[in-house]
């Protein structure tokens, strides 16, 4: 089991430079773990890809569906008070933005306060340093 950040879960939906390298991690992982709002966050750069034409209308299309099919497969976190209040705590620490604060709290909730051994899945520079820092093992 591993904890995905959305930065590792977008190249899972297209092809990019990652994809291949994170599809590997994907099958060897039985169960995906994410944040709630993991999904929002995904759209929202598909969409941000479509517009500055990156790609197509199309491909955004098949890529929420692949999105879609793995969201069918993965758990989540939901949003509680604890999880809020890691995410105010972690901010207070590491140089993160409000959303990946609450995917590292998420994932320390995840994780019952103890990441030592447990894997956290990030192409977030920030987000894989800070998640080091708290004890996870960033991959990849």
């Amino acid at each position: 089991m591993k904890f995905w950040d959305s930065s590792a879960i977008i190249p899972l939906c297209l092809k990019e430079a990652t994809s291949e390298i994170l599809r590997r991690i994907a099958e060897n992982d039985q169960e995906i773990t994410v944040w709630w709002a993991t999904p929002t966050e995904c759209i929202s750069a598909l969409a941000r890809r479509r517009r500055e034409g990156v790609f197509p209308v199309e491909a955004e299309r098949n890529s929420r569906e692949i999105l879609f099919q793995l969201s069918a497969e993965w758990s989540e976190v939901l949003p509680t008070h604890f999880v809020r209040q890691r995410a105010e705590r972690l901010i207070g620490i590491h140089p993160l933005r409000a959303a990946d604060a609450f995917q590292l709290a998420a994932a320390l909730i995840w994780a019952e306060e103890n990441p030592h051994g447990l894997a956290f899945v990030c192409l977030d520079h920030n987000l894989g340093e800070a998640a080091r820092k708290e004890g996870f093992t960033i991959l990849p």
